[in-house]
């Protein structure tokens, strides 16, 4: 009797996955048994198939990188470059070892470090000086690979046998070795000191005469150009005198090259030149050249274009004459266009971010443009895209926007669809992208409308006390910055509730930070703080008046001027209050000289800068106003620390406004009964 069969069990998609896995990991094994061969022929077939899986494959990249593969071919490497007779198969493998190397390396940091750490490096530069030019081509493509990498060694230029190397590449008649040369000077040259030895040695001349010889030596003579006379006054004058003024010309006709990338390098070389010295490049011709060649780079699909903002940025950052032209080019118009195609790559999103944000730094007529274009709502999108890049320019975007007082007062910027995702970002894992998120909060809460309300309910104000407490100087600052703004004129309530998350004893540790820029803010948001009503005062007197003192004590040794200044506006406006207010000022102004010392006022009344020596004359009149009870004993008491005196000899200030303080005071003086010597 027929029995029935059963039907075979069918495996799962994970144990298909496994098996298939499992193989994969065999067959990759194989290829370093290969690898490994005594068989050159084997070797040369695994290297070429390694190379063919690797190129352009990061997944693959790390996974052969774990098996150890890396070692592998530097291990070939190393033993044929020492090889005493070469022959074809010995170069052939040297050739397919270099591009293996090369290809892990390109673009990918782990590959990098895979190829230092298995000490790749001697090999590839003994390539070098090998007898087949087409070896000596592959070790030079594989190093300039190594060299894109912030990871690459650093180059010391200074040493001389290093500086003769250098020079014989740039002399070879090999591109790959010339540009191997560029991209040493591009990776290392990060000192004054190293772009003056380097124009020493002649460089910029070789950098010259490449400009005339193929598309990779123009373009990798460009960028090093750029590189040796950034920031560097001398190496800018010596390049624009070569050839007596050739070279300048030379660079000044590639930005009319017929290759994009030929015509950005030589944008970004001028934009060097004129920003490190503006006496060059004047003729307004070429600057608006440069706005029109740059904006018109934008339209690149691929690289050029997602540089093009960053080089458009870096020649209208902070140049009102060139934003100008920028803006008569239509540029918002231009970069609005651009960044509503959507699915953009992040780089040019950010770019065309800090472009923008660049353009509405100074007029207000970008930011009116900006703003007319509804271009606003492109940037909040950009408050929460995935790269943190974008966040970061997004928010410096929007700092700039906001710098308008007509929209401040406006409250356009106090909108929840802004507001909400701004306070996010201010626990953004990122550092850059919480201060960038600062600053923006710094302008948008300078809010005249009396809407703060919206920031508070949003959570904004207990994440900028706790920023102000943190252990990042970068964050403390722009925490207490915002902080200060948010103070500016705000009603007593609300200073209330922001002074309670603040606490007395942190805001006196502020005001004694390691950092100076940091005192300074901590001093001016105290500033605003008791800024207004006479119960607003009472804050520094919180806690056994710790913040009083603390000021006092910090006005006693000042590390720079601001600090001063802002400290004692801080007491003026302490002394616009009571007596107790007035008399607790007065102890802290004359301290020094109960115990012997000179005051600390005689020295501020005595500085070089009119703002401390007004807002000290004007601590001086709020403290003797001759119509309340102490004012006769607090000129006593001032004429006895020789501040009195001190006051008497200002009468001639060379500032109207100190001079005008000086009369108002020795009015008072004279009012009180106590003006005699």
């Amino acid at each position: 009797m027929p029995t029935s069969a059963s039907p075979p069990s069918s495996a799962s998609a994970s144990d298909s996955l496994s098996s298939l896995a499992v193989f994969s990991t065999r067959r990759h094994s194989d290829l370093l048994a290969r690898l490994t061969s005594s068989d050159t022929h084997v070797q040369l077939k695994a290297l070429r198939e390694l190379k063919n899986r690797i190129i352009g494959n990061r997944t693959k990249k790390l996974f052969f990188i774990k098996l150890g593969l890396v070692p592998a071919v530097a291990d070939i490497l190393a033993s044929k470059t020492g090889a005493v007779v070469p022959d074809d198969r010995n170069s052939d493998l040297l050739i397919q070892s270099a591009a293996v190397i090369g290809s892990f390396a390109c673009g990918f940091d782990a590959g990098v470090h895979a190829v230092l750490d298995a000490q790749v490096f001697p090999s590839l530069l003994r390539l070098l000086s090998h007898c087949d030019e087409k070896v000596v081509d592959a070790g030079a493509r594989s190093l300039r690979m190594i060299y894109q990498s912030k990871l690459a060694p650093k180059y010391d230029f200074i040493q001389q046998k290093n500086m003769e190397f250098l020079l014989s590449l740039l002399n070879s008649e090999n591109e790959n070795v010339t540009g191997l040369g560029a991209s040493i000077i591009m990776h290392s040259c990060k000192t004054v000191a190293e772009q003056k030895a380097l124009c020493l040695a002649g460089v910029l001349k070789k950098f010259i005469r490449l400009l005339q010889g193929s598309l990779s030596q123009r373009d990798a003579s460009l960028e090093s150009l750029a590189k040796i006379i950034k920031n560097n006054v001398e190496a800018v004058s010596e390049f624009v005198g070569l050839d007596s003024g050739r070279a300048l010309s030379t660079v000044i006709e590639l930005t009319s090259d017929r290759y994009p990338r030929t015509r950005l390098l030589a944008s970004l070389c001028l934009i060097v030149i004129r920003n490190t010295c503006p006496c060059y490049l004047q003729d307004i011709a070429i600057k608006t050249k440069l706005v029109h060649l740059l904006l018109e780079l934008h339209d690149d699909p691929g690289q050029v274009g997602d540089e093009a903002s960053f080089a458009f940025s870096s020649l209208i950052a902070g140049r009102e004459d060139l934003q100008k032209l920028a803006f008569e080019a239509n540029a918002i118009d231009k970069l609005y266009n651009h960044l509503q195609k959507g699915a953009l790559h992040p780089m040019r999103v950010e770019g065309i971010l800090l472009a923008m944000a660049d353009l509405c730094s100074k007029m207000d007529s970008c930011r009116f443009k900006f703003l007319t274009l509804k271009a606003l709502k492109l940037v909040i999108d950009g408050l929460t895209q995935d790269s943190s890049a974008v966040r970061a320019a997004a928010c410096i975007c929007l700092k700039s926007v906001s710098r308008s007082i007509k929209s401040l007062c406006a409250g356009d910027f106090m909108d929840e669809t802004i507001v909400f995702p701004l306070v996010q970002l201010l626990q953004d894992p990122c550092t850059s992208v919480q201060v960038a998120a600062l600053s923006a909060v710094g302008n948008i809460v300078l809010d005249f409308t009396k809407r703060r309300s919206i920031f508070i309910r949003c959570g904004g104000a207990t994440q900028l006390v706790q920023l102000s407490k943190s252990m990042d100087s970068a964050l403390r600052l722009n925490a207490l910055w915002a902080l200060r703004n948010l103070m500016f004129l705000a009603d007593t309530t609300c200073k209330e509730g922001i002074f309670g998350e603040l606490e007395a004893s942190s805001l006196a540790s502020l005001v004694c930070d390691s950092e100076p820029v940091v005192q300074e803010q901590a001093l001016a948001l105290v500033r605003n703080l008791i800024d207004g009503s006479v119960n607003c005062i009472e804050f520094v007197f919180a806690e056994d008046g710790i913040i009083l003192h603390s000021v006092g004590r910090k006005l006693q040794s000042v590390p720079k001027v601001e600090i001063a200044i802002q400290g004692m506006y801080l007491l003026c406006n302490v002394a616009s209050g009571n007596e107790f207010h007035k008399d607790a000022v007065m102890n802290q102004l004359v301290k020094q000289a109960d115990n012997g010392m000179q005051s600390f006022m005689i020295e501020f009344l005595q500085s070089s800068n009119s703002q401390l020596r007004t807002a000290s004359v004007w601590t001086i009149i709020n403290l003797t106003f001759p119509s309340v009870p102490g004012a006769s004993g607090r000129v006593s008491k001032l004429r006895n620390a020789g501040i009195l005196s001190q006051i008497k000899s200002m009468v001639n200030d060379p500032s109207p406004e100190v001079k005008l303080r000086i009369r108002t005071a020795l009015g008072q003086f004279t009012t009180s009964g106590a003006d005699s010597t």
